[in-house]
């Protein structure tokens, strides 16, 4: 079955996830705290409870990526919620400080639900991904890490992709074993100009 984000974002409701997630930081560099949304308020697809990240950068470098594999808040919330996190909670980054915010260009992507993929060996894995589209979540032995799509813009291959998810999970880069388990998703990314 494919996957489905179940979400078609117009440019409005871009902008506007684009605008919250600015605006919190701006409140968290205030009041130390994420936007709090009315999500009563909200039109229809940014109240829909979605999975998102938020990913932060300065002059194309990475300031802060966090987000939810898993859907537990509406649209809105959860990307006000991620980009404060994304800005002052990456335990990879100092908190962001005022004289950051100008540069600072932000993107949001929504993520479509997991699928699991069915594997024995680490050479299906590098054959049933496709390169640009595919998100990976990857979970062993207490140890979990995922790359958004968008990670396949600085990686060349799937298997340079794979090995270096494996570091990012704490294992090493050819780590292979039965209890592996894998899955992939998609991801809606836009960002500011």
């Amino acid at each position: 079955m494919p996957l489905s984000l179940c979400i078609d974002l117009s440019d409005d409701e871009r902008a506007a996830l684009l605008d919250i997630a600015r605006r919190s930081i701006v409140n968290g560099l205030d009041s130390g705290a994420a936007l709090q949304l009315d999500v009563t308020r909200l039109d229809k697809n940014l109240a829909v409870d979605a999975a998102v990240f938020v990913t932060l950068t300065i002059d194309g470098n990475l300031r802060g990526c966090i987000g939810s594999l898993q859907a537990s808040a509406a649209l809105a919330q959860a990307v006000a919620n991620s980009a404060f996190n994304a800005a002052f909670r990456d335990p990879r980054f100092t908190q962001l400080r005022d004289d950051e915010v100008e540069n600072l260009t932000i993107e949001v992507s929504v993520l479509s639900s997991m699928e699991l993929i069915p594997l024995e060996t680490r050479q299906e894995l590098l054959d049933n991904l496709q390169p640009g589209v595919d998100g990976l979540l990857i979970e062993d032995q207490g140890h979990r890490a995922t790359f958004l799509p968008q990670v396949w813009d600085k990686i060349s291959t799937a298997d340079e992709f794979v090995g270096q998810l494996m570091l990012k999970a704490g294992l090493s880069a050819g780590h292979w074993s039965s209890t592996i388990r894998c899955y992939r998703y998609h991801s809606i990314s836009f960002a500011e100009n």
